[in-house]
């Protein structure tokens, strides 16, 4: 009897530990993400994601499916802007055409990072550029102005209509406070 109690109690103690050791982990990764994500969201083009709590809306902007803004970090002038882009079923160019754009929106001090992965099923193409940012603006995307010791984080989703873009730009300092928070927003990615 005190045998095949032992028997059990250990095949129940073995069974416990991968079930309780996967559901911890897997709760650590979602509450890693969880914890910046807010409960609104955002979709275009049969892709939907959730948007970081500390972010607003910056309302309509012309050729934009969202715009949101992301509070200075202390000590930063400004705001950090990240824009979603949609072009339509096979507009916009392609993927390498619009990272040359980003990288050529900058004077850039170092040779900008690029990495790709998968999340939910789709391509995604990921871009960190850093210098002095030239920021484009109005119809031609000419110059505005020089803004030093800025950032952008890109995220180029091969999405189920086609792909959208994630254009995440700002002071260095408050992208490095707000950059975990896009990669929770990037990770939360899923067809609609």
């Amino acid at each position: 009897m005190k045998r095949w109690t032992a028997a059990v109690a250990v095949a129940v103690i073995i069974g416990l530990f991968p079930v309780t050791g996967c559901t911890k982990k897997q709760e650590a990764g979602a509450g890693a993400n969880a914890a910046f994500l807010g409960t609104s969201s955002g979709n275009v083009a049969g892709l939907k994601w959730s948007i970081p709590k500390r972010w607003s809306s910056a309302g309509e902007r012309p050729m934009r499916a969202a715009t949101y803004s992301i509070p200075a970090a202390e000590g930063d002038a400004e705001p950090a802007e990240c824009a979603v882009f949609f072009f339509g079923t096979g507009q916009g160019g392609d993927i390498q055409a619009n990272i040359d754009r980003w990288i050529g929106q900058f004077e850039a001090s170092g040779i900008p990072a690029k990495a790709q992965k998968q999340i939910a099923g789709m391509n995604v193409t990921l871009v960190q550029i850093a210098g002095a940012y030239l920021a484009p603006g109005g119809p031609m995307m000419q110059s505005t102005g020089k803004k030093e010791n800025y950032r952008l984080l890109g995220a180029i989703v091969e999405g189920p209509q086609g792909s959208v873009f994630f254009k995440f730009t700002g002071p260095a300092k408050t992208l490095g406070a707000a950059e975990g928070e896009f990669n929770a927003m990037v990770e939360s990615l899923a067809k609609m």
